[in-house]
């Protein structure tokens, strides 16, 4: 009597539709948003390099005057810090940032040459 009446859908082809959808929600939420993490880190990593470079290439062509300083972009904030080397008179620079929730804190250092 019941199967006769097929205008509609069933209760149990509603529910398992929507456990479905459910149980790829499930799955894909976190994927995205360790995609997400991995991205923002691929780009601070690239801001990192980039700082690292230019922080080098200005010390080889100016003024070699050692400061350290903090620089913001978009939001995060880089430290670059000039070191001593454990070489003889060489310095030796690092950029690093501090993290925040999802990103880790991240450093990276050259000697200048």
């Amino acid at each position: 009597m019941l199967l006769k009446n097929n205008s509609g859908y069933f209760l149990l082809e509603l529910l398992l539709s929507l456990s479905f959808m459910l149980m790829i929600g499930l799955f894909l939420v976190p994927l995205l948003r360790d995609l997400s993490v991995q991205s923002q880190q691929l780009i601070i990593d690239q801001k990192m390099n980039q700082l690292l470079y230019e922080e080098l290439q200005a010390k080889l062509k100016d003024s070699p005057t050692f400061s350290s300083y903090s620089l913001t972009h978009n939001g995060l904030v880089f430290s670059i810090q000039w070191n001593e080397s454990a070489v003889k008179e060489q310095k030796e620079v690092c950029v690093s940032f501090e993290g925040s929730t999802f990103i880790k804190k991240a450093e990276i250092c050259a000697r200048q040459e």
